[in-house]
């Protein structure tokens, strides 16, 4: 019986060492990355992060520069609307030297005389991403480094034009004023307006 006993612990101590395969399948050995692996998935996982982050930011910038552009288009309407309802006059002045504007309720007769404190009812200064190119009116008239005036009253827009602005990567987009129904609208690109013609374009 010791005998037995004997033969069987050198048995033990004499059987081969299992294998990885072995120890795997008695769940010894737990299946694991290689450093190439690891290596492998961590730039994968980076490039979708950085990938992931640069969308996000360019995204956040166009909403920035178009929320800008909304935030125009929306003082512009208001006053618009607010002009036909109670007969108050109001003017839109974009100041391209400065890369502003502000609207205000004009209360003097005098169109030319300075702005009253009293009369802003919003003023912004357009960010780096926001920049007005030029401002033409649909009577012709053309500046691209002075002050424009958009004034409206009950009748409507005394004229309408354009406004063409830029984004960080100059992509181009107009603001159109149309005085004949009074809409101000927000378009990509440089818009087409219908200006007047000269007698010489105009046939006989």
């Amino acid at each position: 019986m010791v005998k037995k006993g004997v033969r069987a612990m050198i048995r033990t101590f004499s059987a081969p060492m299992p294998t990885d395969k072995q120890r795997s399948e008695r769940g010894l050995l737990l299946p694991a990355f290689t450093l190439a692996e690891l290596v492998v998935v961590i730039l994968i996982v980076s490039l979708i992060i950085l990938l992931a982050g640069s969308n996000l930011y360019g995204l956040l910038v166009k909403n920035t520069f178009r929320g800008q552009l909304q935030e125009i288009v929306s003082a512009m309407q208001m006053a618009g609307n607010s002009a036909a309802e109670t007969g108050r006059r109001y003017e839109v002045i974009f100041d391209l030297s400065s890369q502003s504007y502000l609207l205000r309720q004009i209360t003097t007769p005098d169109l030319f005389a300075d702005v009253l404190e009293d009369e802003i009812i919003t003023s912004n200064e357009l960010g780096d991403n926001c920049r007005i190119i030029y401002v033409i009116f649909d009577d012709g008239v053309y500046t691209n480094q002075d002050i424009a005036k958009f004034r409206v009253g009950r009748s409507g827009w005394q004229c309408g034009g354009k406004i063409v602005f830029v984004d960080a990567s100059e992509r181009p987009y107009s603001i159109i004023v149309n005085r004949l129904n009074r809409n101000v609208t927000l378009s990509d690109g440089d818009v087409d307006i219908l200006l007047p013609k000269s007698p010489e374009e105009v046939p006989f």
